[in-house]
């Protein structure tokens, strides 16, 4: 019997067909064909459309080589594709509307601003959500200045820490530092207050779609910034897990923790005592994060459907406080890498292949069972001469087994 198939949906980087996470895919081939599991990756730009056909990379483990071939469509697509602005990424969206009826491991979420709106309906999660809103105008910067010392602007579908902003208010003026939309540090600027609109002109804020948004202070003794990355899977039993949380500290001057922009990871362990010191609070504060994860990843599944994977970028203040940043669910795993949690990364990368294969035998017991009882249910005659009867045995013989 051949082993199921497993398609990684991704999207080239650039013009070139520069894959972004070729080594993350390899070591999932290679776990694959241990579990029983055959895995190839592609893009919308590799489909034929037309005849229903894929142009798909394959990873040979034993040679270490990729290779093309044409084959049909997988079972699962397990879509790993993130947010760009490009024509690839309305062709994405073109595949994901064509082939909407497919088995996909996980569906798209929705903007940063929808998932804090929906995550705000619940009370278990206002309390760690910092105040957000839309940016309309330089009434929503003022007022929310005038009730909080420190604010964050984001890009509300922005990655990486892309055009991400930082004011914090300093002896009367403002100190403005961040990110500009290449990801490069701007230098910090003091201004007065009645000055900001003027520098911030130029950064489009209600065009570009900005949130407005509560900050913490997270800033470390050495005055870098910190938080902490927890992923949560569902498991080879379709029950979501906390994989690992790692912390992340951000590189000297940037507003932001993230690995690509200079952040280097460090274990939680190590990051919250030095932060928080008490070790009985410390763990108090780990199991009350693992327990607030796993409660944000069911809500977000019962709110947008199937996901087999979340990362949440999380705060924790000097009081021990839990604050959700940011859902992302196509995380990257590398940070368990970085400390050195080789357990926990190799569990990051083989979860996803564990799900596939129960929902795959789910699905497949579920087709099962609907071919039996198909088989079992006793035909009808319909009445002489009555074409609606026929038509209506019909249905009722060949309907369960579709998908």
């Amino acid at each position: 019997m051949a082993n199921p198939v497993l398609g990684i949906l991704t999207l080239y980087l650039n013009e070139k067909r520069v894959l972004e996470e070729r080594p993350v895919y390899q070591r999932m081939t290679s776990a694959a064909r241990r579990l029983g599991m055959d895995v190839f990756v592609f893009t919308p730009e590799d489909v034929n459309y037309k005849q229903d056909r894929i142009h798909a990379l394959i990873y040979d483990p034993e040679t270490r080589h990729w290779s093309r071939k044409w084959t049909t469509f997988p079972q699962i697509i397990f879509d790993r594709c993130r947010i760009q602005k490009s024509k690839r990424f309305e062709r994405l969206k073109y595949f994901r509307a064509k082939y909407a009826n497919h088995l996909f491991l996980n569906r798209p979420m929705r903007n940063k601003w929808t998932v804090y709106r929906t995550l705000s309906q619940d009370s278990r999660f206002r309390p760690h959500l910092p105040e957000t809103r839309m940016y309309h105008s330089s009434r929503d910067l003022k007022e929310m200045l005038d009730k909080y010392p420190l604010l964050y602007l984001k890009p509300f579908n922005g990655t990486g820490g892309r055009g991400i902003l930082r004011i914090q208010k300093d002896k009367g003026r403002l100190l403005i530092q961040g990110r500009d939309l290449s990801r490069r540090i701007i230098r910090p600027q003091r201004v007065l207050p009645q000055a900001l609109l003027g520098r911030l002109s130029s950064w489009n804020l209600k065009e570009r779609k900005y949130l407005v948004q509560q900050g913490i202070q997270l800033k470390l003794d050495n005055g870098r910034v910190h938080d902490y990355r927890m992923l949560v899977q569902k498991n080879g039993n379709g029950v979501w897990e906390v994989t690992g949380c790692a912390g992340r500290v951000g590189a000297a001057g940037s507003v932001t923790s993230n690995l690509h922009g200079g952040g280097r990871a460090e274990r939680m362990d190590d990051l919250l005592r030095q932060w928080i010191g008490n070790e009985a609070h410390v763990a108090r504060i780990k199991q009350h994060a693992d327990a607030f994860g796993l409660g944000v990843a069911r809500f977000l599944e019962q709110a947008y459907g199937g996901l087999c994977e979340l990362a949440l970028d999380i705060a924790i203040d000097r009081s021990g406080q839990i604050w959700l940043l940011e859902v992302n669910p196509k995380p990257a795993r590398e940070v368990f890498a970085r400390i050195g949690e080789e357990e926990t990364y190799y569990k990051a990368i083989v979860r996803p292949l564990e799900y596939a294969l129960w929902v795959y035998s789910q699905r497949s017991r579920s087709k099962g069972l609907k071919s039996r009882t198909s088989k079992r249910r006793p035909r009808t005659r319909p009445l002489q001469g009555s074409r609606t009867g026929h038509q209506s045995i019909l249905k009722n013989n060949e309907g369960p087994g579709l998908i």
